[in-house]
């Protein structure tokens, strides 16, 4: 019995290791976006979106849907601005991965000037992001 118990922990401790292992570029990418967003570094921000990527930023101040270069550069300079120092809390994140492209969600809180809770969406194809969803996510009431 207690040779059972052994190999049933070792089991369990190879599966809890593993997941961070699981862990796939997409959600890497998204991770470091995550930390950039929250340092307010524009620059590496826009620097991960393709020539044609979409922003749709649902609630808040900024609701709309960005898709050009320059508008999002825009609206993430205005984010940055209005936030001023930032600290991050992810919660859970999930990335799904087929031959055509990645797609990863996060519940992630950012707490600066306001406390913006938001569920992200974020979709990857060749290495760019093309296609992102900042829902803001307040609790419920």
């Amino acid at each position: 019995m207690p040779r059972i118990l052994s190999l049933a922990t070792a089991a369990i401790i190879a599966l809890s290791t593993a997941s961070a292992a699981l862990a796939g570029p997409a959600l890497d990418m998204a991770q470091t976006r995550i930390d950039a967003i929250a340092k307010g570094d524009i620059d590496t921000v826009t620097g991960a979106y393709s020539a044609d990527a979409t922003l749709g930023w649902v609630g808040g101040p900024l609701d709309g849907t960005y898709n050009t270069p320059e508008a999002i550069a825009e609206v993430w300079t205005k984010f940055a601005t209005a936030q001023g120092e930032q600290t991050v809390e992810m919660g859970d994140a999930w990335e799904a991965t087929n031959p055509k492209g990645s797609t990863v969600a996060v519940n992630v809180t950012f707490k600066g000037a306001m406390t913006v809770p938001v569920l992200y969406v974020l979709t990857y194809r060749d290495g760019k992001l093309v296609d992102e969803i900042w829902q803001v996510n307040p609790p419920a009431q």
